[in-house]
């Protein structure tokens, strides 16, 4: 089983000493091409912009400005904020950790699908950000990321993305998958969507996962853990299941 999620627009400050951005590192080498289309225009967006008016601005812009040469740290650390938070990946021993690495990939907007542990710098770039020169990330990143998935072919994918960032890399016809609705449900069994709780819910769900180092083939075999593990997960939309909490 491979989890997806979303990226997060906080990141922590920072890296590794020495570590820059090495892509040919990064999961799905294939894409490499499109990596370095997208970190060229995004560099020459940062070059080219004015001075910010606030210290935070300005630091979104030299992070953007720096993203080949400023250090490195694992994805999944790099990423803060309420899903990242839930998870706690720091926390996790050394065996949680690398079923994070084996199982997680997390979708960007500069660099495609990254591995839980792959070295990445702080940047700041969304899903529905422009590019001068460049089409819109969606259409530069879905075939791409479509025929790396299709070479890829997992048994099952877990799809916890928001539906801008699942634009960015859509599953290809073949692949079994799972998209997963977060859902609140009433006394009398009506569901409503959520959204604070929604990514907490994500966050503790793969912190699960990681902490007892499952091994899933099928959404049937997702559905029976979840229920052991005191889930409660139900069939949705087509290709789609909802999460209770």
């Amino acid at each position: 089983m491979i989890v997806i999620l979303p990226p997060s627009e906080t990141k922590a400050a920072g890296g590794a000493p020495g570590s820059t951005l090495d892509l040919g590192a990064l999961a799905f080498p294939p894409l490499g091409p499109t990596r370095e289309r997208v970190l060229d225009a995004t560099i020459a967006a940062a070059e080219a912009a004015p001075a910010a008016a606030t210290p935070a601005r300005q630091r979104w812009i030299d992070d953007d400005r720096a993203l080949r040469s400023s250090p490195t740290m694992p994805a999944i650390d790099r990423y803060t904020g309420v899903l990242f938070d839930a998870l706690d990946a720091a926390s996790l021993d050394a065996a949680s950790r690398s079923w994070l690495g084996e199982h997680v990939l997390i979708q960007s907007a500069p660099f495609g699908p990254v591995g839980a542990l792959d070295g990445i710098p702080p940047y700041r770039l969304a899903a529905g950000t422009s590019l001068p020169g460049v089409p819109a990330l969606r259409r530069i990143w879905a075939d791409a990321v479509r025929q790396a998935w299709a070479q890829r072919r997992p048994d099952f994918v877990l799809d916890l993305r928001s539906e801008a960032y699942a634009a960015l890399g859509p599953l290809p016809e073949g692949v079994p998958s799972a998209y997963v609705r977060v859902m609140s449900e009433d006394s009398g069994g009506r569901t409503r969507a959520l959204n604070h709780f929604n990514k907490h819910a994500k966050g503790e769900l793969v912190r699960s996962l990681a902490c007892r180092g499952v091994r899933i083939a099928s959404l049937d075999e997702f559905v029976s853990w979840a229920s052991d593990a005191g889930w409660v997960v139900r069939p949705g939309e087509a290709g789609e299941v909802a999460l209770i909490v």
